[in-house]
């Protein structure tokens, strides 16, 4: 069975869709990934995730994980999946990302990083070993490998010099992998993840490097939507697609707004994951077919119509603009639920909206259509 096949390319594009297949079901692409940090998408019950967001996939992170509710309690219950409940494929995250944002309270070096706990102060190491340890005890179906991710901005030396550092971290991440064997009987992909800032050649030094390793089951692009402006960002993926594999899935960590997926859909990725709709949505944020809403405004104090007319979503039918803005306040936690339900649902109905599109041969002309009215501000 190959873990990813393409079903069609689009016109006129290099988005292409796609099924990517693993021991807890198949995923269709181009897909979008609800993040679960702890163990739980914020706000959203892992029947809802399933019944009303039909998420195929979700994320846990290493670093989290680790410290909350820890890898032994994990294995005891028998991994990730089994303890929230979810029989549905997950990825986990290195934590490379994770240790990025606390360079005040970490030391990278050869061996690896050690790190003070954002939560009690107390000193850990992660290694490309400990990494891979770890997430064969959380027993994700994607797992990521070490990585550094590099500021924006950082002097080429700097990024350089982080990039060598993360191939050499890769090569014994996946020398880990050969020599373990998961713990819960499904198979366990690594994706190896490109870095390189916003460096071109040091972006292609880093796919080339990748793509030249044998037995690859897919690729990460990480380091990017770090602050860095969007142009950029889309000029490296350009410059790193067409040095991946065609036959491997792409998957763009930490991205991003509606018009950032497509524009990546449109680049030839496949997977993507970020925390924007659900952290946005709890800020009162609204993401839609008809443009994006603040339902904080007071325009909405006396609009009794649905939340969202054209959203299928039961909350969105059941509940009026009026009543969410209210909701959001008086501070009522049904206000984020309502919130988050609606965003997850909206980005993974763009993702399969996508993916018909690419399927009849016009995903080219709707994105051009509808990415001014998905900007609009309401």
């Amino acid at each position: 069975m190959h873990f990813f096949k393409i079903e069609k390319k689009a016109q006129g594009s290099q988005a292409r869709a796609g099924v990517l297949s693993t021991g807890h079901g198949d995923i269709p692409t181009p897909v979008f990934m609800p993040v679960g940090t702890l163990g739980t998408v914020k706000a959203i019950h892992q029947r809802e995730l399933k019944a009303d967001v039909d998420a195929k996939i979700i994320l846990g992170n290493t670093y989290h994980l680790y410290l909350r509710p820890g890898t032994d309690i994990l294995n005891e219950a028998g991994g990730l999946h089994s303890f929230m409940n979810w029989n549905r494929p997950i990825l986990t995250d290195s934590g490379g990302y994770q240790l990025f944002s606390l360079t005040n309270m970490r030391k990278l070096s050869e061996h690896g990083a050690v790190f003070q706990s954002h939560i009690d102060g107390s000193k850990h190491t992660f290694t490309p070993e400990s990494v891979i340890d770890i997430q064969r005890k959380i027993g994700g179906d994607i797992i990521m490998a070490f990585d550094e991710c590099p500021p924006y901005p950082a002097s080429q030396q700097y990024v350089k010099k982080s990039l060598e550092l993360t191939q050499r971290w890769l090569i014994r991440c996946r020398q880990q992998m050969e020599s373990t064997q998961p713990l819960y009987g499904h198979h366990q992909a690594l994706f190896p993840i490109v870095q390189g800032g916003v460096y071109s050649d040091l972006r292609k030094e880093s796919a080339s490097f990748i793509a030249d390793l044998p037995n690859l089951e897919g690729v990460a692009i990480g380091g990017l939507s770090v602050g860095e402006p969007a142009e950029m960002m889309y000029e490296q993926i350009e410059n790193v697609c067409p040095l991946i594999p065609e036959n491997l899935p792409r998957y763009l960590m930490g991205v991003g707004t509606p018009e950032n997926l497509l524009e990546g859909v449109d680049r030839g990725i496949d997977m993507f994951d970020c925390v924007m709709p659900a952290r946005n949505g709890r800020n009162g944020m609204l993401f839609t077919w008809n443009g994006i809403f603040n339902m904080k405004n007071k325009k909405w104090e006396r609009d009794f119509s649905p939340i969202d007319e054209t959203s299928p979503l039961f909350s969105d039918q059941d509940y009026s603009k009026a009543y969410l803005r209210h909701l959001f306040t008086v501070n009522e936690r049904l206000a984020a639920q309502i919130a988050t339900l609606h965003n997850l649902h909206f980005y993974l109905d763009l993702m399969k909206q996508a993916r018909l599109k690419i399927l009849d041969g016009s995903f080219a002309q709707w994105k051009k259509d509808i990415l001014p009215i998905l900007n609009y501000r309401n």
